[in-house]
């Protein structure tokens, strides 16, 4: 039997995919949540316990120790599947040979070459590559009309993005950073599947920050809706097939212009000028669970299926599937909530950080409203259950 790894920050909802699959699953992840399926060949790099801080994620993940962590899982297996944290670009040359998916991913991932090119093509927010932050402020008084944020060269996820104002504090750390003209609008992303000839838009969703909730100018993800509906968009949208047509138009292209392969997104962001590019992720995306449940698939199986040529038929979506990662809203010890749409959980004892990932509501619905509804319902329990659970600051 072959031998298959998926490595990342949280294996879990790819792990329950793969072994409906004939492989051999081999795991290593940053995150131990309590309902990650254990298996013989898996390896965690924060080890949760009773009484015991789960830190801060932007503070402690480092990638390349998750490597190092699995040298001899990288050695043993056939394939290797990255997901969200680990890239393609942080692998040994020999060892990209066995990624099912993209392996030369760095003018994706570096948002200036990207930005360069795309924008005679796309339409996409102006972008600088910044030196330090006195560039920025100088930037910023030359376009007088804009509004900026400050984002790292390469991440993802929204982590350290930064609105910039003339008494800005903020600091550069050891990261390159860019300036990119900030576009109000409502934020969107496209899922395709494709192979070496063919690229196919199999969804579209509403993505979901921090700053859909809150205003409060934190771009950190928080989920996503599925399908794109005029419900869904949750704004009022002008000509909303025209909509849908140019997001599966535009992601498709995008995806063979840069010659991607497997399950890829898009994001995007629609403002009164239109479609706006955000970025590309060239591989699996966050939308994965959701896609399961809307569509009824295997994920998974498609992703690898792409890979090796092949472009599995997306059957018509049974349901809306709603994503939403709550954050800590107190320093907390968790205690088991009994609630059958929560996943991601911690480890009973552990104690999260607040603002820190604490667990993730998923849930399905063929009804929109009663969807919202479920979701609501569930972020208010767990807002509430982790203040019970709240430790002295």
């Amino acid at each position: 039997m072959e031998k298959l790894l998926l490595i990342g920050i949280d294996t879990r909802s790819m792990l329950n995919s793969a072994l409906d699959l004939e492989y051999e699953i081999f795991s290593a992840s940053y995150f131990s949540t309590s309902d990650t399926p254990t298996i013989k060949n898996q390896k965690i790099v924060l080890k949760e316990s009773d009484g015991e801080s789960c830190g801060s994620f932007e503070e402690n993940f480092d990638p390349k120790y998750i490597l190092e962590f699995s040298r001899d899982f990288i050695d043993e297996v056939d394939y290797i599947i990255p997901i969200s944290g680990v890239s393609p670009s942080d692998f040994k040359k020999n060892d990209k040979k066995k990624i099912l998916g993209n392996k030369d991913v760095g003018e994706l991932e570096n948002k200036f070459k990207f930005y360069e090119e795309i924008k005679d093509e796309f339409l996409t927010p102006m972008t600088f590559k910044l030196n330090d932050i006195d560039e920025a402020l100088e930037i910023n008084k030359n376009y007088p009309n804009n509004q900026f944020i400050i984002k790292p060269l390469q991440g993802s996820g929204g982590y350290d993005v930064n609105l910039l104002n003339n008494d800005s504090d903020f600091e550069f750390k050891d990261d390159e950073y860019i300036m990119q003209e900030y576009i109000k609008g409502i934020n969107l992303s496209s899922s395709v599947l494709s192979n070496t000839t063919t690229a196919k838009n199999i969804t579209n969703s509403r993505l979901l920050t921090m700053n859909d909730f809150k205003n409060n100018n934190d771009f950190r993800y928080v989920g996503n809706i599925l399908p794109l509906t005029k419900k869904s968009v949750m704004t009022p949208v002008n000509n909303f097939d025209k909509l849908k047509r140019e997001m599966k138009t535009t992601s498709e292209n995008l995806i063979k212009k840069f010659n991607l392969i497997g399950s890829n997104g898009v994001d995007f962001i629609l403002n009164e000028d239109g479609l706006n590019i955000i970025e590309v992720n060239p591989r699996i995306q966050g939308t994965f669970e959701c896609v399961e449940k809307t569509f009824g698939v295997n994920m998974l199986e498609a992703h690898i299926k792409a890979c090796q040529g092949e472009l599995i038929n997306i059957p018509e979506a049974k349901y809306y599937s709603y994503k939403k990662i709550i954050y800590s809203p107190t320093r907390m010890k968790y205690h088991k909530m009994n609630l059958n749409n929560i996943y991601d959980l911690p480890h009973i004892g552990s104690i999260t950080e607040i603002n820190e990932p604490l667990l993730t509501i998923i849930e399905k619905d063929k009804s929109f409203e009663n969807l919202c509804k479920k979701v609501e319902l569930t972020d208010k329990i767990v807002n509430e259950e982790s203040r019970k659970g709240q430790l002295d600051e």
